[in-house]
């Protein structure tokens, strides 16, 4: 039966938004943002995948509000990571690239001299809940600098398998993961980390708790349950676009974890009491997924490798099954928590609060940028880009070329429109270098070692082979 007292507030909310507000700020929510790595925009039946099943998710969907042009804030994971944590772009953090990077001595460009941690000095969304009562905790991939720099440095009352590494040695056990004991042998990596997060919940279910649950899943080495592979395998049927059976296992993984945790907080009477969020920190990689109608995925410079699924939940607030087409990116979350716990926001971050977005209030228009000064076998050189309306400029940083799109015509990026519309692009490309100015970023150097006969690229791995270093 439902709690007559969430029945009452949520009748209050009903009644007047400034009722609700002083509600919420002397019972802020519990908080879960979910983060999966490398899972693409089309990922999720919900997103328009007619091949993987995520039925858990879809109904986290139906009950709250997707986001169809959420972006995160790089084209891969490391930044977009410190850009959750902190509110502020990679490009301010001077945290540009996957730690540690990909090499290219050869290379035309010579990359900045980065950072490759989350400095201490900075406030994390850990340290601004904390301030005012939350219990914290990291489970699951960190991936922001060597033990200095570990979760529980930066505000974090408990991390488990969260290290410096970027991907797993194993999905199943034994792990081999330094800050997470072994399981029995063949545990899934991603079962356990929802076991771990149950129990952070129930242990923390009478006061405010913070926990960001950032799942390994669904990174390379593909590895899945065998049952679950062979049931793929025997669904596939031409034209659904998506088809590698392994990967389908891990976003089932994703999917069994969402649904765990959402029966938990039902069976504690938390759902009403409990933001859930739920999203990517960069586009699907190619060629183990497919992120058609966009353009290339992860470590490219285009809509593939940066626009990601999006979901908010909190029943009572936010309304259910309501689809949102505001532009967002990772950097917001932080501020949007503070203002819903009632939490200080930290000074210089440029994130904006979605806390009003999520209960119907329109967001003010403003520009979204990306910068990455680094080369990637995704087929990304250094570029930087600005997204405002419905525009998105591309400047690469080799050539000095630009490329202008419309994405309310042109989602798939395949018709530059910088020689029809040169005053719109020219617009935009001095709003982005202001912007690269403000942030203080990072550039790319002429390399004196360039030597285009030694400058091979990687090559894009093959599906389902192991990356050598991320």
């Amino acid at each position: 039966m439902r709690n007559p007292l969430l029945t009452l507030l949520a009748a209050l909310w009903l009644a007047g938004p400034a009722t609700h507000a002083a509600e919420a700020n002397r019972r802020p929510p519990n908080v879960i943002l979910i983060l999966v790595d490398d899972l693409g925009w089309t990922d999720l039946s919900c997103f328009g995948s007619s091949y993987y099943q995520t039925p858990n998710i879809d109904r986290l969907a139906s009950r709250g509000m997707k986001f169809t042009q959420a972006y995160s804030a790089c084209t891969v994971c490391s930044p977009t990571r410190a850009a959750i944590q902190t509110g502020k772009y990679p490009a301010r953090l001077h945290l540009t690239d996957w730690i540690a990077g990909h090499n290219r001595p050869f290379a035309k460009l010579k990359i900045p001299d980065w950072t490759q941690y989350l400095r201490t000095e900075e406030t994390t969304v850990a340290e601004v809940l904390k301030a005012v009562g939350y219990t914290t905790a990291s489970i699951g991939k960190w991936h922001l600098g060597n033990t200095n720099y570990f979760p529980e440095k930066h505000g974090y009352d408990l991390n488990l398998a969260g290290y410096d590494r970027g991907q797993p040695p194993s999905y199943f056990s034994p792990y081999n993961i330094p800050t997470l004991t072994n399981g029995p042998a063949g545990e899934f990596l991603t079962d356990r980390e929802s076991t771990e997060a149950i129990r952070f919940i129930r242990a923390n279910q009478a006061r405010p708790f913070f926990l960001y649950l950032p799942h390994y899943a669904v990174h390379t080495p593909l590895m899945a349950k065998a049952p679950v592979i062979a049931r793929y395998k025997a669904r596939f049927e031409p034209g659904m676009g998506h088809s590698n059976a392994t990967y389908a296992g891990l976003i089932e993984s994703v999917d069994d974890s969402v649904g765990r945790l959402a029966q938990t907080l039902q069976e504690l009477k938390l759902s009403e009491q409990t933001l859930i969020l739920f999203t990517s920190d960069n586009g699907g990689l190619r060629p183990v997924t497919v992120n058609t109608p966009l353009r290339a995925g992860k470590g490219s410079a285009y809509e593939g490798g940066v626009r990601v699924p999006f979901i908010a939940v909190w029943p009572g607030v936010i309304k259910p099954g309501t689809t949102n087409t505001t532009p967002i990116m990772s950097i917001d979350y932080l501020p949007t928590l503070a203002e819903l716990a009632g939490a200080r926001v930290p000074p210089g971050i440029d994130g904006v609060s979605l806390a009003g977005l999520l209960k119907g209030t329109p967001l003010a228009p403003r520009s979204l940028f990306w910068h990455y000064p680094h080369y990637h076998p995704g087929g990304a050189t250094p570029y930087s880009a600005v997204r405002r309306a419905d525009y998105r400029l591309v400047e690469f940083h080799e050539t000095g070329a630009t490329e202008l799109y419309d994405l309310a015509h042109d989602v798939g990026e395949s018709h530059n429109l910088v020689q029809e519309e040169p005053a719109k692009a020219a617009e935009l490309l001095a709003e982005l270098r202001a912007w690269r100015q403000s942030v203080q970023a990072q550039m790319p150097t002429p390399n004196p070692n360039h030597d285009p006969a030694k400058d091979e690229p990687p090559r894009q791995r093959k599906a389902g082979r192991p990356p050598t270093a991320e």
